[in-house]
This record gives C-alpha cells, sequence and structure tokens, in this order.
C-alpha cells in the first residue's frame, strides 16, 4: 500500500457529521454525514508522514497505540568488506531508523485468515 492508496481509504471511510440539519436527515440518518475529499485527505497523510519523519530526525521515539513504536538507534563505525571484490571496507557511523510492532497487531497478523 502506498500513500495513494492510504489517502482513498481515509477519504472512504471518515466521516464528518454536518452541522446543520436538513429535513431529510431526520428520515435518512445516513444524510447526516458527508465524505471527506481526496485532496484533504491527502493533507491529512502527508502530515502525518511528516510529523512521524521530523520527530524520528530529532532522535525521539514514535508511539502509536495498538500498532507499533519507530524509533532511532546509532550504529558505531565498524569493518567491513565490498561484496563483490571481498577488500576490506570501513563502515560509516550512522543512526537508523527501527520498529517494533505491539503484540495486539502481530496476533492480528498471525490469526488465520476466516
Amino acid at each position: 500500500m502506498n500513500k495513494g492508496e492510504l489517502a482513498r481509504r481515509v477519504a472512504e471511510k471518515v466521516r464528518f457529521k454536518k452541522r446543520k440539519k436538513e429535513r431529510q436527515q431526520h428520515l435518512f440518518p445516513e444524510f447526516d454525514y458527508q465524505l471527506m475529499t481526496q485532496k484533504r485527505a491527502r493533507q491529512i497523510v502527508n502530515t502525518l508522514f511528516h510529523i512521524i519523519a521530523r520527530t524520528l530526525e530529532r532522535g525521539e521515539q514514535v508511539r502509536i497505540s495498538g500498532f507499533g513504536k519507530f524509533q532511532v538507534k546509532f550504529k558505531w563505525a565498524r569493518k567491513g568488506r565490498h561484496p563483490r571484490t571481498g577488500e576490506p571496507i570501513i563502515l560509516k557511523s550512522r543512526r537508523i531508523v527501527t520498529f517494533r510492532s505491539f503484540s495486539r497487531l502481530r496476533e492480528r497478523v498471525n490469526r488465520p485468515p476466516e
């Protein structure tokens, strides 16, 4: 799934309650809600990813309840080897992003299909 598909699903699932009731809304409760536009859903998804990226850039962790935790870990410089030539090289120190899923998510993923 990419960001476009995620935004499309958000637009399909999220509904806003209308502020003003019309006559037909008393007879048909489904008219009481309006759908989110694709443009607005795209903005929300992009903003969410931007916030997560900025938080990780600062070295902080991001916890999403029921989903998992993104965190930044530091890796020291170390010796390695070039995969094609086999000659030794020095790998620079760097920061990496890791994800650890919560047990609830792991249980849902490993549940047999119904």
